[in-house]
C-alpha cells in the first residue's frame, strides 16, 4: 500500500463527518454509488462494512475498483481510489466486526486498498 498522507489520516480520523459514498461500476461501465457509515481504518487501507452489498459486491467481484469519499465537518471533500478485496477472517474482518453494531449482519470487510487520493481536482497521492 501506499503511504497515505498525513493530512488525509488527520481528516479521516479528527474531522471526518456522517457517512461516506462508495461508487463502483457494473461490468458494462455503468456507476453505481452507495451510502456507507461503517467504515474504518487499518494498516492494510479503508474497510467498509458489508452488511447488504447485494449489487455492490457483484460490482466489484466483476470490477474490483472503486473510490470511497468523505467530507470533514470543514467541507472538505476526499476521494480515496483502489481496489477492494473482501475478508471473511482475520484482522481487517476482526476491525470491522469490532464497529459494526450487532444489529448488522457484517457478512464481510470490504477492504479499499488505495492506489490515489483527491481533494476536488488535486491530486495528494
Amino acid at each position: 500500500m501506499k503511504t497515505i498522507p498525513e493530512t488525509v489520516l488527520k481528516a479521516w480520523d479528527e474531522h471526518r463527518e456522517g457517512f461516506c459514498i462508495l461508487t463502483t461500476a457494473t461490468p458494462e461501465g455503468i456507476p453505481n454509488a452507495i451510502y456507507v457509515g461503517i467504515v474504518g481504518r487499518c494498516k492494510d487501507g479503508f474497510f467498509i462494512a458489508n452488511n447488504y452489498f447485494n449489487k455492490t459486491k457483484a460490482n466489484l467481484e466483476a470490477n474490483p475498483h472503486a473510490s470511497l469519499l468523505f467530507i470533514t465537518e470543514e467541507r472538505k471533500a476526499y476521494q480515496l481510489k483502489g481496489k477492494i478485496s473482501f475478508h471473511t477472517e482475520g484482522s481487517v474482518y476482526e476491525a470491522m466486526k469490532a464497529i459494526n453494531p450487532d444489529k448488522y449482519p457484517g457478512h464481510s470487510a470490504a477492504l479499499l486498498t488505495v492506489e490515489s487520493i483527491y481533494s476536488g481536482a488535486e491530486k495528494l497521492m
